[in-house]
């Protein structure tokens, strides 16, 4: 091979060695949440790095009133810790209820609910992820199967804004 054309190769090799480490470096910062299409968009600035298919609870359309209304709420939140061990396979926090979530709940003398997460299947569960991800069958979380949730969680750092909404 003559030098000539050695050195091309090897710049080009150097550059997509680079990139492929940047892309798999990738986190992000700040996850976005699309009730009404049923996606989860992982960003970091503006450019996507993954998009999930979602389960929510039975009522998802509008924002959590309380406790028990099978909504996930609507409003940037945190996502603030990872739970490992929960009836769910691998789970993260989401930060509700916030400080007007809960005056809201207040004022309507109900309880605004809690313990809102981005997680996996139901433990032991998993194997039914092709059926279930089909149906909205959460109490107001976040669901994707069990593969995308270590995916999530290698990708989502704690402490990152997670913006949820319908539209």
């Amino acid at each position: 091979m003559s030098k000539k054309l050695l050195w091309p190769l090897l710049a080009l090799a150097v550059v997509t060695t680079l990139l492929t480490f940047d892309v798999l470096a990738a986190k992000a910062d700040h996850v976005v949440v699309v009730k009404s299409k049923r996606e989860m968009t992982l960003y970091q600035g503006d450019n996507p790095l993954k998009t999930y298919h979602i389960a929510l609870g039975g009522n998802p359309k509008g924002h959590k009133q309380q406790e028990g209304d099978q909504r996930t709420p609507e409003g940037t939140y945190t996502l603030d810790y990872v739970k490992e061990d929960s009836a769910f396979y691998r789970s993260m926090h989401v930060s509700y209820p916030n400080a007007e979530d809960k005056a809201n709940a207040k004022a309507k003398g109900v309880s605004p609910g809690g313990f809102i997460m981005v997680h996996g299947q139901r433990n032991w569960l998993g194997w039914l992820a092709p059926i279930a991800q089909r149906f909205n069958w959460t109490n107001g979380c976040v669901a994707i199967t069990n593969d995308e949730m270590d995916e999530f969680l290698s990708l989502v750092p704690v402490g990152t804004p997670i913006t949820i909404r319908w539209q």
